[in-house]
């Protein structure tokens, strides 16, 4: 989705691989005004939480990190409760569905409308692409159109929900970076939190995977 015209906005940014070209798509197609993250104490926020400030940096975009991470005690993920929880297998419904933190998009959305309206802009990007829909259910098109209401019926500046990929694979987004000078190598996505991606965990397989299919040489530094 996207507006009709260009407008000031502020990008959902985590530091991973598809806000990252989210961010450099929203400069070429509107004015960037900020870039927001949060930490909202995941196992691998600290790396990408890194990869973001890197991101958001080389884009000239101010960057601002909002600390939630008190709210981790009060969600059940396994995204929040260390690396031995997170499973080593391909992507499955089962395996997918111990990652998700509940309604993490509609918290993270919620939090960015204030912001982003009294930043003076008139939309928020955020980076859910169709990958992310068979499981996580803030990422389906329903729950943006929803929120994309509710955002708008919120505030004065009755702000937009602009999600570009909603309709892309991680592949397409990977090309679409690659047009746009993203730098990869500085992209976290590994759901263990290493310092380097496990290269095992669903994540860090749905990474490979994608590369692949897009064609582009990998440039993340895997453990397997």
């Amino acid at each position: 989705m996207s507006a009709s015209s260009p407008l000031q906005v502020a990008v959902l940014l985590s530091g991973g691989l598809d806000s990252s070209v989210a961010l450099r798509w929203a400069q070429r197609e509107h004015r960037v005004r900020l870039a927001l993250s949060f930490n909202y104490g995941s196992n691998h926020g600290s790396h990408e939480l890194a990869c973001a400030g890197f991101q958001a940096e080389s884009a000239g975009v101010p960057h601002r990190v909002i600390d939630i991470s008190s709210i981790a005690q009060h969600l059940d993920s396994a995204l929040l409760n260390g690396a031995a929880a997170i499973p080593a297998e391909p992507y499955n419904e089962e395996n997918m569905r111990q990652t998700v933190v509940p309604f993490r998009n509609g918290i993270f959305l919620a939090i960015a409308a204030g912001i982003t309206e009294s930043a003076g802009c008139g939309g928020i990007v955020i980076a859910a692409h169709s990958g992310d829909h068979a499981v996580y259910p803030d990422c389906r098109e329903s729950f943006m159109q929803a929120m994309e209401a509710a955002v708008a019926a919120g505030t004065h500046a009755r702000l937009h929900l602009l999600r570009p990929f909603i309709d892309q694979d991680k592949a397409a987004i990977i090309r679409l970076g690659v047009r746009l000078g993203v730098d990869f190598a500085h992209t976290y996505s590994c759901y263990k939190g290493g310092e380097r991606h496990c290269g095992v965990c669903a994540t860090c397989r749905e990474r490979k995977q994608a590369f692949r299919q897009a064609g582009t040489a990998d440039p993340t530094s895997y453990e397997a």
